[in-house]
């Protein structure tokens, strides 16, 4: 399943990441992956200190969407990283590191988030192309707009043929292992919170302790 979020950030806070996208020292993206065949951008220097700044900025949104928490139930997220595509740019298809050396221990991708910063007509191709079975969903949302998937598919960024592709990429280790078992809890909330001020108190308190319990039962806090 992929969950999109728009709107995610402000206007002032995408205004703010072009200007660190504009000033910020950019560096091959194989630095994260030396041993990539097909991985062809930049990425902000981590020792630039204009690039955590734009890091929390990006945590910081995502950490307030109510959306983005209820999907990912996150326990730890990586820190987010601008990105940068220019022409002739791509990353191929691939799957993403199933354990980051981030913390004192490494973190395990569960979630993988794409956040938009460029008007979609900024740029030519570069959409983010997610394999689902024989097919591929292709993304390219308007700025400020993000979209989640696991980490597990295999997905690629298209060659960008013109202009210039911003963006910010962060990976979630969930509180729910199981893909599976962490969408049927998210429907759950998601209906219980849509729906649930047209069921009777008691049927309300008994999807609520059963989605709370299925909540204990699967997760893992630690």
């Amino acid at each position: 399943m992929f969950q999109e979020i728009p709107d995610l950030l402000t206007a002032e806070e995408i205004a703010e990441l072009r200007e660190f996208g504009r000033v910020l020292n950019f560096v091959d993206g194989k630095v994260s992956n030396p041993n990539s065949t097909v991985k062809n951008n930049l990425h902000a220097d981590l020792g630039d200190p204009n690039q955590k700044r734009s890091s929390e900025i990006l945590g910081r949104a995502l950490g307030r969407s109510e959306r983005f928490v209820a999907y990912a139930f996150p326990k730890r997220m990586a820190p987010p990283v601008l990105t940068k595509y220019r022409p002739g740019m791509n990353y191929g298809a691939h799957a993403d590191n199933a354990f980051m050396p981030i913390g004192p221990r490494p973190l395990r991708s569960d979630l993988s988030c794409t956040l938009f910063l460029n008007e979609p007509g900024d740029y030519d191709g570069g959409e983010l192309s997610v394999r689902l079975g024989s097919r591929e969903v292709d993304f390219k949302l308007p700025p400020g707009g993000a979209v989640i998937y696991p980490s597990t598919t295999i997905h690629q960024v298209r060659p960008v043929t013109r202009g210039e592709r911003l963006c910010g990429i962060t990976f979630i280790e969930s509180e729910i292992v199981d893909r599976v078992s962490r969408e049927l809890l998210f429907e759950l909330n998601d209906v219980l919170a849509e729906e649930g001020d047209k069921l009777s108190w008691e049927a309300r308190t008994r999807l609520s302790h059963v989605t709370a319990s299925l909540h204990r039962q699967w997760g893992d806090a630690g």
